[in-house]
């Protein structure tokens, strides 16, 4: 099992910063991969951006803006958003993928959320 802890949502400008950190325990070995989606109102979650060894992928709309780095001694991820957008409002789920057997049987766990708002 794994458990996730998120921070670092808030209200924002538009063109502001924000960073959301995503902090694992558990069987934080077991762990390939660790990831950010968000959900706004009306519509369906997507993906915003995931890390896992040698790759890391983004969602076009965030390209250039928001960066995902892991700390692999803290077992955080993070997600760094600069350039904020409106359209960015929406919460924010850490996501990670990880083994539970020696058969490689993957299964997914999600963070709390976190409310990301942006508007002046």
């Amino acid at each position: 099992q794994v458990q996730l802890v998120e921070s670092g949502g808030g209200l924002v400008q538009p063109g502001g910063s924000l960073r959301l950190s995503c902090a694992a325990s558990g069987s934080i070995s077991s762990i390939y991969a660790m990831g950010w989606y968000r959900q706004a109102p009306g519509n369906e979650r997507e993906l915003v951006a995931v890390t896992s060894p040698g790759s890391t992928n983004y969602a076009d709309s965030v390209l250039g803006r928001f960066t995902i780095s892991r700390d692999g001694a803290k077992n955080t991820v993070y997600l760094q958003m600069n350039s904020l957008k409106p359209e960015d409002t929406a919460v924010y789920y850490c996501n990670v993928k990880y083994y539970v057997d020696s058969h490689y049987t993957s299964r997914d766990e999600w963070g709390q959320g976190t409310q990301v708002t942006v508007s002046s």
